[in-house]
């Protein structure tokens, strides 16, 4: 289905908002300015044992200013949807970066912000990959169908209680900059979520299992029937919570590993994503995010896993949580590699760190989660790829005798520079003489980044690539939030070693 720009968001000033703070900056020496104007709405559902428990519905408006001036950044940001508004606001920015070049003069810096080069984008429009608009379906309807769902599970037996939580999100964003670049996008996210709880009765003992349908850039038909099969998983939760609640616990020690799409998204995030941040590998962000042991002199000679490996950072990926069609400093979105035959042969950018190191253009990759922050440095959709002619999970499994198969993300804990981790899981299954053989419990796989990744013998084909990811990566001080994407197939590593989480907690 296509779709326009909103009526009601194109019916705002926009170019007139636009034109008046740049003309603003201008006058006022600005090197360079860009206007951000965006409107995000927000909703979400929550259930308790098919039972309403919360919602929301809430839409930020408004519109910022950000400049260069004496090469020093200032930004500011207003709700005054008037031209002499916008004026103000650009004149706020602009008093700020001067203050700011005070500041960094009197701390002895000569560093200056200097942003790379990108192409004019004059009135471009991107919308997107989504057929219905979530916020087109009444709340009653989505409430409703959380609540049948919901009753779906607690019919079944062994179920004691059902949690349902669904987020919706419609973002409208219209960017404008002294170079003429001129973009309107819209786009849509949402995130549904069931998590069944067994109790026994006799011993007070407790487990969950959670949905692993992931977060998407998709609409309402996500629920309906395109994109997830819902009735599949639904009708296998109590089964494969009540084997979990008999599953014997791991034993600790080496073991080859199967690790599904529904939970390797969440280690290539941290391990990964969070690693190949050029801000955090140049030591911007270690007051709060950390920094990365990737760091800028072993471009290009990092042996970051094995030869099998290939990773990218991408911002075009259909359905993705973190693609666009322009970032916010106006740089279209591209596809790049991070991680090329096992190697680090690139980095997320933006367009100062980009001209700060030499590297050229931006890839893409500065955002900003509402209209009261200033753009910074975020991850793009990072995805391990496939092997072409790969095998399936279940043929991957064949190759294992001594193993477990990993299913679903649930906890994880990992060091500031993003090189010594732990992962747990939804669901582990025992591998022995490459088939299934039941379900273990209080399983945690850790490794160092490098290790884990140089222990990968095999990823699978396309047939198992999956396209995970979240809502609330988190990052910057004063913190912001970004949804992103991380594709990749089902893959094999041989002898990770293996955590008994009861065991690790009682010492």
């Amino acid at each position: 289905m296509v779709h326009q720009i909103d009526p009601s968001f194109v019916a705002l000033p926009l170019r007139a908002l636009a034109d008046a703070a740049l003309a603003r900056a201008r006058a006022l020496g600005a090197e360079h300015a860009d206007f951000r104007l965006e409107r995000v709405r927000s909703a979400s559902w929550r259930l308790r044992d098919a039972k309403p428990s919360g919602s929301s519905d809430t839409t930020d408006l408004g519109y910022a200013v950000r400049v260069v001036h004496g090469g020093a950044w200032g930004f500011a940001s207003g709700v005054d949807l008037t031209m002499d508004g916008a004026a103000r606001v650009a004149s706020q920015a602009v008093a700020m970066a001067k203050l700011s070049a005070k500041v960094i003069a009197a701390a002895g810096s000569d560093e200056r912000v200097e942003l790379a080069e990108e192409p004019v984008h004059e009135e471009r429009t991107w919308i997107s990959s989504y057929e219905i608009d979530p916020f087109s379906v009444p709340g009653e309807e989505k409430s409703a169908l959380l609540a049948d769902w919901s009753a779906r599970l607690l019919r079944a037996e062994g179920v004691a209680h059902v949690d349902a939580t669904l987020m919706t999100v419609h973002e409208n964003k219209f960017y404008a900059d002294t170079a003429g670049t001129v973009t309107t996008q819209q786009r849509v996210r949402l995130h549904p979520q069931l998590t069944a709880v067994a109790v026994d009765e006799t011993t007070g003992e407790f487990d969950s299992m959670r949905t692993i349908a992931p977060p998407v850039g998709r609409g309402w038909e996500y629920l309906t029937g395109t994109g997830w099969d819902w009735d599949k998983e639904l009708d296998e939760i109590p089964g494969l919570l009540a084997e979990k609640m008999r599953a014997p616990s791991v034993e600790a020690g080496r073991y080859d590993l199967v690790v599904d799409p529904s939970n390797l998204w969440l280690t290539i995030h941290e391990s990964i994503g969070h690693a190949t941040e050029l801000d955090r590998a140049l030591g911007y962000e270690a007051a709060y995010a950390g920094t990365s042991f990737a760091t800028f002199d072993q471009l290009g000679k990092l042996a970051y896993g094995s030869s099998i490996m290939n990773v990218t950072g991408d911002r075009t990926a259909e359905h993705g949580l973190a693609t666009v069609g322009f970032d916010d400093e106006g740089v279209e979105a591209q596809s790049w590699d991070l991680v090329k035959d096992g190697t680090l042969v690139g980095y997320q950018l933006d367009r100062r760190i980009a001209k700060l190191t030499g590297l050229g253009r931006s890839n893409g990759c500065a955002f900003a989660d509402s209209p009261a922050h200033v753009p910074v440095q975020r991850m793009a959709n990072v995805s391990l790829q496939p092997d072409p002619g790969g095998l399936s999970t279940e043929d991957l499994i064949g190759g294992v005798e001594r193993g477990i198969y990993v299913v679903g993300d649930r906890s994880w804990s990992i060091d500031m520079q993003r090189y010594n981790f732990q992962f747990t899981g939804q669901r582990f299954f025992r591998i022995e003489n490459g088939r299934l053989a039941g379900q273990l419990r209080d399983v945690a796989y850790q490794a160092t980044t490098t290790d884990f990744w140089g222990s990968m013998e095999q990823v699978g084909g396309p047939q198992t690539y999956v396209l995970g990811g979240a809502f609330n990566c988190g990052k910057a001080q004063p913190g912001q939030v970004a949804a992103v994407s991380h594709g990749c197939p089902s893959a094999l590593f041989r002898g990770v070693n293996i955590l008994n989480t009861t065991q690790e907690a009682g010492r």
